[in-house]
């Protein structure tokens, strides 16, 4: 994919259109015109997967493959996308200034899009009500965020795993059950129950498959920021065209389709453990192996949308994540010192004198 597929002139008046969130249309703000997208929304009820060995092992089709130009920022590494007219921008991820080049990535292309909701404004007033429920925050933070420079929208990378499991486990089942015992206790003599635990082994097999196990491709932001934001609808997931991608940055994956299955395969097992443990029953169980087998494994490349402030106050950076869906927020929480010395104070007072009332009436 070409950078000038990212670019989409107005049939009226030839500016660039932008896609216009929640309204799945393209639009110019020069003059107003609207273009309909074609989102061709497969049938079949969801989007066709590739072949995960098939990708390891480098036998995707060239139309699977797609080359964009990025910037690799110096400070936090995110490598995002710009057109061709810019040459000095700031990172959308950590405000930090880049000087752009003709650095070109080749990667698999997104399969699966999940077009942006929310607009700037909506995004801003989600941040700004989130900030405002926070006590302790700076309000020149506040205040910059209200007021300050554009959000960034960003389509940020995924890949989705489909597996089929088979596991063989061994282990033990506990059942509990109650003797009586006397016991002195102050000098007499009681009669109490004790639980205890018969265990006995346990063996057998568990099956589950795996549909669109969720691992973040990129990283440019903290893991817990981005997992705060699920859940996504993925059942809303377009076809990837470049026309959603019209007016926003789309941030290419760092983390590789090996090392995302391998993380894939973290949230599998424990799905499988648990799975065990139930096969197991009793009111106890002790897993001592387990075996698994795992077959037919798919693969996406998606993008799901972020819109992504970073402001630097008083030398410190701090980055804020709002689903391009829900609204939902996540990000650092920034913290007054003079805040917090005022509540301190506060409580201390508040403390003394209740101290002193009760002092009085005693």
């Amino acid at each position: 994919m070409s950078e000038a597929e990212h670019r989409f002139p107005c049939d009226t008046c030839g500016s660039d259109l932008r896609f216009d969130p929640g309204g799945h249309q393209l639009i110019c703000d020069h003059c107003g015109n609207v273009a309909q997208i074609d989102t061709g929304r497969a049938k079949s009820g969801g989007l066709a997967e590739l072949d995960f060995e098939d990708a390891l092992h480098h036998r995707l089709a060239d139309a699977e493959i797609e080359e964009t130009r990025v910037v690799a920022c110096p400070n936090c590494g995110a490598q995002t996308e710009f057109d061709g007219d810019t040459h000095a921008a700031e990172c959308p991820f950590c405000a930090t200034p880049v000087v752009t080049d003709t650095g070109t990535h080749r990667h698999i292309k997104p399969r699966g899009v999940l077009p942006f909701e929310l607009d700037e404004g909506s995004a801003r007033g989600a941040l700004t009500d989130w900030l405002g429920s926070l006590w302790f925050a700076p309000n020149g933070v506040k205040d910059y965020a209200r007021k300050g420079r554009k959000m960034n929208g960003i389509y940020v990378p995924y890949w989705t795993f489909d597996a089929d499991t088979k596991s063989k486990y061994t282990g033990q089942r506990g059942t509990h059950y109650y003797e009586t015992k006397t016991v002195v206790r102050d000098g007499k003599r009681k009669k109490v129950r004790v639980r205890k635990t018969r265990w006995r082994p346990a063996s057998g097999r568990v099956a589950r498959f795996f549909d669109d196990v969720l691992v973040l491709a990129s990283k440019s932001l903290p893991k817990k920021y981005t997992d705060g934001l699920e859940p996504w609808d993925l059942s809303s997931l377009e076809p990837y065209k470049p026309e959603y991608l019209a007016g926003f940055r789309a941030e290419g994956y760092q983390v590789e389709l090996s090392d995302g299955f391998k993380e894939a395969r973290i949230y599998m097992d424990r799905m499988i453990h648990r799975d065990v443990k139930y096969d197991i029953g009793g009111d106890e169980q002790r897993v001592n192996s387990v075996n698994t087998t795992v077959s037919d494994v798919t693969f996406k490349h998606i993008l799901l949308p972020v819109w992504l402030a970073a402001y630097k106050y008083r030398g410190k950076t701090y980055r804020f994540v709002v689903n391009g869906r829900t609204g939902r927020v996540q990000g650092e929480r920034p913290y007054s010192a003079w805040k917090i010395t005022i509540a301190v104070i506060i409580g201390t007072i508040l403390a003394l004198g209740i101290g002193f009332v009760i002092a009085n009436s005693q």
